[in-house]
């Protein structure tokens, strides 16, 4: 079964595929997504959802993994971010993959066995659990996290229901 990992960002989205059998985990695949700044808004969406739609495409995950909402203190930053996130779920739906939120607590716990472990300690574990993988960036790291994560929690979690 293929597991596909998502961090949306509208300045870089990073996605990772691991493959997982039993208790076995194997990295396939992990990129990010970046757009331009100066690029329009509605560019920068449509970049992200026809390149996620491309690795869904080429990767053929079966069920997908997305961190669960957070608000930050500048409220820009937060609508940006939830625009980035429809699109990544928009994805998913539109390529009918199940999707599901884990918290961030949840996703370090998984990879770390604490909740509040730095994101260097997430990257070394996921180093160490995917053996071959060396992220293109945080964002992909954080990605294949998401995947890692949900193959650990597959038979405890439900998919999005908004």
């Amino acid at each position: 079964m293929r597991i596909l990992g998502l961090d949306p960002s509208l300045s870089s989205t990073g996605w990772g595929v691991i493959e997982v059998e039993g208790n076995r985990l194997q990295y396939v695949a992990d990129g990010f997504i970046p757009t331009p700044p100066k690029m329009p808004i509605e560019e920068r969406l449509d970049l992200i959802f026809r390149t996620l739609c491309e690795v869904v495409e080429t990767y053929k995950p079966v069920e997908a993994a997305i961190e669960k909402t957070f608000l930050n203190q500048n409220p820009e930053s937060s609508l940006k971010l939830s625009m980035a996130r429809g699109v990544v779920i928009l994805a998913a739906g539109y390529n009918h993959i199940p999707l599901y939120e884990l918290e961030p607590n949840k996703v370090k716990k998984a990879l770390v066995g604490v909740g509040h472990a730095d994101k260097k300690q997430v990257e070394a574990m996921i180093k160490i659990l995917l053996p071959g993988c060396n992220p293109k960036n945080n964002d992909s790291s954080d990605a294949l996290a998401m995947a890692v994560a949900r193959s650990h929690y597959r038979s405890t979690l439900s998919a999005v229901k908004y």
